[in-house]
């Protein structure tokens, strides 16, 4: 049985998102082709994702210095509690599945908030004499993403996206092998095809759900 992390970083319901729709239809289908797995949805817009600020970092060196726990402040000890519990759940599951719009050519900001929570040295990757590791090399993962433009590799506008770029440049860096990618894009640059573009976003997530 695996663990699969389905994080979606959209505020509205699947009825308003083209992203949340075609993942909602991925995990029906990755739930009749994996009826034993475990699924948990992390809602990254109902959820709470510390920010790294000055509570965090001021923690981070407190407890690289030697300090104990309960000696930070309430606010240290709350922050790194919850950043500790986030990215020990990352590493614990086995797949992972990304879904969001996008806003500006890159995703939502508490998209940015969560993958800050779960890079952290010594659990996701680690410091050599050669660079960095990743650690999850035995973890998969797949990116669901809407744009209104056409954004993915070969358009026009491809340099422009840097939302599914920076995700793919993190799971590399985590050590994952692969990001499978469904574009759900140019809704908005031909309105008339939208439903179709749904459609055939929705038939690619099914084939990638019964491998996945």
């Amino acid at each position: 049985m695996s663990t699969l992390l389905y994080i979606t970083a959209h505020p509205n319901e699947s009825e308003a998102s083209y992203s949340l729709a075609v993942g909602k239809q991925f995990l029906e289908a990755y739930k009749a082709a994996n009826p034993d797995d475990e699924i948990k949805h992390l809602d990254l817009f109902k959820m709470d994702i510390p920010r790294l600020d000055a509570d965090v970092f001021s923690a981070w060196s407190k407890l690289g210095s030697g300090t104990p726990f309960d000696q930070l402040t309430n606010a240290e000890q709350s922050k790194v509690s919850r950043l500790g519990e986030l990215v020990d759940q990352f590493v614990a599951s086995d797949k992972y599945v990304f879904v969001n719009p996008t806003w500006n050519f890159s995703y939502p900001p508490v998209m940015k908030a969560y993958i800050d929570a779960i890079c952290v040295a010594g659990k996701t990757f680690k410091y050599t004499e050669n660079g960095p590791i990743g650690l999850l090399e035995s973890k998969k993962a797949i990116h669901i993403q809407a744009s209104g433009s056409v954004l993915s590799p070969g358009s026009a506008f491809a340099d422009f996206e840097v939302g599914h770029r920076h995700l793919d440049v993190i799971m590399k860096f985590l050590g994952v092998p692969t990001l499978e990618t469904v574009y759900v894009e140019g809704m908005a640059a031909a309105q008339d095809q939208a439903r179709q573009i749904k459609e055939d976003a929705i038939v690619q997530a099914w084939k990638l759900a019964k491998t996945f």
